[in-house]
């Protein structure tokens, strides 16, 4: 059976999802580069709005979605969806957490890893003409106490991997954890100050609430190891940018690695004067299999609950 909804998709998206849609028989309407005012012109006249992350669809925006049953987000959070504005139009909102598990435990491994090792300093020295052969003496993943706080579907896939590089798993979740994964990797459950305080290395996978705005800030810091590193591939407003180039900057604390920044694009940002720091420009679900995976998750998602099923 096809539907005849109409689909209004803002942001560029794999393919497949498109095919998914038609295939169905929805109408789609493909405006990768639809500014706000134009949404809040046309949104009501879909059925369907799909966004990524560079599309916030604010309450002024859902205040004109009559038509809106579902807003579907492809990829993690849902903090560019004023979803309370959307509860209260009785409009559907969804995400495809799941698509980009894979793509930011990696990450957030590859990032570990170039801290632990001091990768991307050594590759600005030899562009520098500079050859710290001797100075850059890094340490080993191996026997290391990695500190995840949130053990959703991103954190657990990070676990599985650090331990298969023989590190030791201290977890921190506001909701109960996965018993079985917890014997899978040994996991050691702690509360989040004594995890902050035991861990060389702290990985982040919380959305940005009230509760989580500036979670790790300069109280928290103090009370890390001065060799420990932090990973923020959440949401920038998690970490308290300002208390960590503090640290950084005086000693008080390894290493850090970002992904995600208070502002967005993080051109000027001043943790780029320091060393001791790696940033990549929000990349954690830019892979193919990623994209292309919670393409297909968001897809399906829409036709099952068009059809009833979830």
């Amino acid at each position: 059976m096809g539907f005849e909804d109409s689909v209004l998709i803002c942001d560029e998206v794999d393919p497949v999802l498109n095919k998914i849609l038609q295939d169905n028989g929805l109408k789609v309407s493909y405006e990768p580069k639809i500014t706000p005012e134009q949404i809040k012109e046309k949104i009501s006249n879909f059925n369907i709005v799909i966004v990524r992350s560079r599309t916030t669809i604010t309450r002024e925006i859902i205040e004109k979605a009559d038509k809106c049953k579902i807003i579907a987000r492809v990829g993690v959070g849902l903090d560019n969806v004023d979803q309370v504005a959307a509860k209260e139009k009785n409009i559907r909102v969804i995400n495809a957490a799941e698509g980009a598990m894979n793509a930011v435990a990696e990450l957030v491994l590859g990032l570990m890893l170039s801290l632990a090792r001091q990768t991307a300093r050594g590759d600005r020295a030899i562009r520098n003409g500079q050859w710290l052969k001797n100075e850059l003496k890094g340490t080993e993943l191996r026997g290391k106490y990695l500190g995840i706080v949130g053990l959703g579907n991103i954190g657990k896939r990070l676990g599985r991997l650090a331990r298969a590089l023989n590190m030791n798993i201290i977890g921190y979740d506001v909701v109960p954890i996965d018993e079985e994964f917890s014997k899978e990797v040994g996991l050691m459950k702690a509360d989040l100050d004594t995890l902050l305080q035991s861990s060389d290395y702290i990985s982040i996978h919380v959305p940005l609430l009230d509760s989580t705005y500036h979670l790790i800030n300069a109280q928290k810091i103090s009370t890390m190891k001065k060799t420990a590193k932090i990973i923020n591939t959440s949401r920038g407003g998690v970490v308290d940018e300002d208390a960590l180039y503090d640290a950084l900057k005086s000693g008080n604390l390894g290493g850090a690695a970002l992904d995600v920044f208070e502002k967005e694009p993080a051109t000027g940002n001043k943790l780029a004067e320091l060393d001791n720091v790696i940033l990549t420009p929000h990349i954690g679900a830019q892979t193919k299999e990623a994209q292309s995976l919670a393409a297909n998750i968001t897809g399906e998602k829409i036709i099952q609950i068009l059809r009833g099923v979830i």
